[in-house]
C-alpha cells in the first residue's frame, strides 16, 4: 500500500518544472545547451576498442 502511494506523488512530482531565469537584457542571445563534443569522446572510443581487442585476446588463450 505505502508502495504505490509513494509512486503516485513521484508521479506528481514529475510534473512540476522550475522557471528558467529571464535574460537581463532584452537583445541578449539564450545560454548554451548543452556541452560540446570533444577530445574525450575520442579517448573514450579508442580505450573501449582497445579493451575489447585485449579482452578477445585473452578469451582466446
Amino acid at each position: 500500500m505505502m508502495l504505490c502511494f509513494s509512486f503516485m506523488l513521484i508521479s506528481l512530482v514529475t510534473y512540476a518544472e522550475i522557471e528558467p531565469p529571464k535574460p537581463e537584457l532584452a537583445n541578449s542571445p539564450p545560454p548554451p545547451v548543452g556541452l560540446p563534443i570533444d577530445g574525450g569522446l575520442s579517448f573514450l572510443l579508442i580505450s573501449g576498442v582497445a579493451y575489447g581487442i585485449y579482452a578477445l585476446k585473452r578469451k582466446k588463450e
